[in-house]
């Protein structure tokens, strides 16, 4: 009895086979995770090749300068075309041209 080891050696002890267990369990998960991810991906590189890029707004037409010709009327005409310009819907060179031809330059 002396001589004799505690566990068998034909058969593998409990932490062994939790360890193996966790083991296997952790690179199924991983790549399963792996997997959903490429698939994930190549279906937005398909939607994205498949849709047609988005239409650029159209531009919003510059407000006629004010009949009255008074300088309130044309700070309230340069503010609109600054918001304008904010929103996105103006860019640099449209809101120039509008600011200039409301100013008479």
């Amino acid at each position: 009895m002396i001589g004799r080891p505690l566990a068998r050696a034909s058969r593998p002890g409990l932490i062994r086979t939790a360890g193996r267990t966790a083991v296997v369990a952790g690179t199924a998960t991983a790549v399963s995770g792996r997997v959903a991810r490429r698939q994930q991906e190549r279906a937005e590189a398909a939607e994205a090749q498949a849709a047609p890029p988005p239409a650029p707004a159209p531009a919003a037409p510059a407000p006629a300068p004010a009949s009255g010709g008074g300088p309130g009327d044309t700070i309230e005409a340069l503010e609109r075309l600054a918001a304008l310009r904010q929103q996105g819907l103006l860019d640099d060179a449209e809101f120039a041209a509008a600011k200039a031809k409301l100013l008479g330059a």
